[in-house]
């Protein structure tokens, strides 16, 4: 009973976060264009799948992403666990955390290779390039990109210094990147760092920042514990813009060695 009763609270609020969209689709269609919806029946089924799945999804975030991220953030950067045999330990060392950045390097690297927006991209790019973008190599670059941001986020959090050092920084590079890499990546790129930042890396990026947040001494999770989404919308762009400059670099190098005049003995 207590599932159904959050079911059935969970899918009223759904209903109202879509009711704006419906009504926005329904007027354009029939006071601008003028025109009846085509396939009425098909868009109100697939209507009622996106509310049910939506429904389902914020169930899952609430009874298992959110807390597993939480509980792994805590387990890992509990006291008892990272003294170990050791007789004492120095919890504000960032040295001793080492697994929360291996936990945190590859769950940013399993969640955005299962991120479904990523695999549209990737599908999508592999077919408007005629197969020169590979989507295996693309969703590999981008979720590499998002394993060291994430890590490199947990590290900010564990030593407490300010976010914006890293994001600065982090945008001076994408933007001399800019400046060299193939103008066909540019957009692909940019547009890998946004879907990262989604359904199924952020609840699980988000608890893992609030749990460490909560664990490390010192650190307050209001101010600490956000910020490694931020990460993960970045570092992705360079690994992306990085990945356009190395392919670059391999072909012009191809063409000088096959451009070389060849000396006969």
């Amino acid at each position: 009973m207590d599932y159904l009763h959050h079911f059935g609270k969970d899918f009223l609020l759904t209903c109202r976060d879509l009711l704006p969209i419906v009504l926005l689709f329904g007027f354009f269609q029939l006071a601008v264009i003028k025109q009846p919806i085509p396939n009425l029946r098909n868009i109100l089924i697939g209507t009622v799948y996106v509310v049910i799945g939506l429904t389902f999804f914020l169930l899952g975030l609430e009874k298992a992403l959110f807390p597993l991220g939480k509980i792994m953030a805590s387990q890992l950067a509990d006291p008892v666990f990272l003294q170990g045999s050791k007789a004492s330990i120095d919890l504000s060392d960032w040295t001793n955390y080492g697994w929360i950045y291996l936990f945190a390097a590859l769950i940013g690297f399993a969640t955005t290779i299962a991120e479904p927006s990523l695999i549209a991209i990737a599908l999508k790019a592999h077919e408007v390039s005629g197969g020169s973008i590979n989507a295996w190599g693309l969703r590999l670059t981008v979720a590499c990109g998002v394993a060291f941001g994430i890590c490199l986020g947990t590290y900010r959090i564990v030593t407490g210094t300010p976010l914006y050092f890293y994001i600065l920084a982090g945008y001076m590079v994408v933007l001399l990147q800019t400046f060299f890499a193939p103008k066909t990546i540019l957009a692909i790129a940019y547009d890998s760092g946004g879907v990262t930042t989604s359904t199924v890396t952020v609840p699980i990026v988000a608890a893992l920042g609030l749990g460490l947040a909560a664990m490390v001494p010192g650190r307050n999770p209001a101010v600490d514990g956000f910020g490694l989404i931020a990460f993960a919308s970045l570092f992705p762009i360079i690994a992306v813009l990085g990945y356009g400059q190395y392919a670059l670099w391999t072909v012009s190098r191809a063409q000088k060695q096959y451009q070389e005049p060849r000396h006969e003995v």
